[in-house]
């Protein structure tokens, strides 16, 4: 999945390059958007009482995207287990692939704040993805 990102006068440093933490607000972004994307609303999860949360995050940053730049997030499953995902993303502007992130995520019950399965809907769908 794609997801277009500008990058605005408030996602920059005093020199118009992109802070280096809004990279990682630009993935959460595209990872909301893909579950979206296939079904799934983050708000509705959050009623039953059950989140992603990020467990480790390994990002390189090649390229500064700056003030005004159209690009683009490519998000990817890589692989998914009971009670994680763990996503694969690609910062783009064109086809300069600009900063990348391997980001995994848990999912949790909320009010016990412990590992909880991934409902079997969200895996199927994953499964899917991953299969393609």
């Amino acid at each position: 999945m794609h997801f277009p990102i500008r990058v605005y006068y408030e996602d920059t440093d005093a020199g118009g390059v992109v802070y280096h933490a809004n990279y990682i607000c630009f993935f959460e972004r595209a990872r909301t958007e893909f579950l979206r994307q296939g079904g799934f609303s983050q708000q509705a999860l959050l009623a039953e009482n059950f989140a992603f949360v990020v467990k480790t995050l390994t990002i390189d940053y090649k390229l500064p995207a700056r003030l005004d730049d159209l690009l683009s997030v490519q998000t990817t499953v890589k692989a998914v287990k009971k009670a994680t995902i763990i996503f694969e993303q690609n910062l783009f502007k064109a086809d300069i692939c600009l900063c990348s992130a391997e980001v995994t995520v848990a999912s949790v019950d909320l009010i016990k704040m412990k590992p909880k399965a991934i409902p079997q809907a969200i895996l199927d769908a994953l499964q899917a993805v991953i299969n393609q």
